[in-house]
């Protein structure tokens, strides 16, 4: 694992309300900090503009070194559901918004925070338990590798 830069560690560690030393990914919280900011557009995979699951795609990829659907709804269906207190890094977190399941995804961080492609703040970090957001969670997992297993968990096993 690539350790974090100092400057960047301090940010989001005071970001999260953790300590500098739980910051251990580098890879991830660089990509964070390069993407930080960049506004939502629908479809966007660019700094111009990224939508959630495009973030979660690219974040994926340039991160993990594993690709995943491009689309919300596909994810879903490549993870193991987890409860809210077994949710490590990396994890994906998903909403319902709009009356739509699984509509908005994110990545878990830690502490309760996860990064995603608000569509009016764009890339920013959030709390899951933020009042305007926690009431649109539906649910949560590991991003499974084996794709025999995705489709038994696609299937609601």
């Amino acid at each position: 694992m690539v350790k974090p830069d100092k400057s960047i560690a301090e940010k989001y560690s005071n970001l999260m309300g953790i300590s500098r030393g739980d910051i251990q990914n580098g890879r991830l919280y660089s990509f964070i900090d390069e993407w930080y900011g960049t506004p939502y557009r629908f479809g966007g995979m660019d700094k111009d503009g990224v939508d959630c699951s495009g973030l979660v795609f690219l974040l994926q990829l340039q991160v993990y070194d594993q690709s995943v659907p491009r689309t919300c709804a596909t994810q879903v269906n490549i993870i193991k559901r987890k409860y809210e207190e077994e949710l490590q890094e990396g994890d994906l977190v998903f909403f319902d918004f709009d009356g739509k399941q699984f509509s908005h995804v994110g990545v878990y961080l830690q502490n309760g925070y996860f990064v995603h492609a608000s569509t009016r703040k764009g890339v920013m970090i959030a709390r899951l338990h933020d009042i305007g957001i926690y009431k649109y969670f539906s649910r949560a997992g590991s991003i499974v590798v084996d794709p025999t297993a995705s489709a038994q968990i696609g299937s609601g096993q």
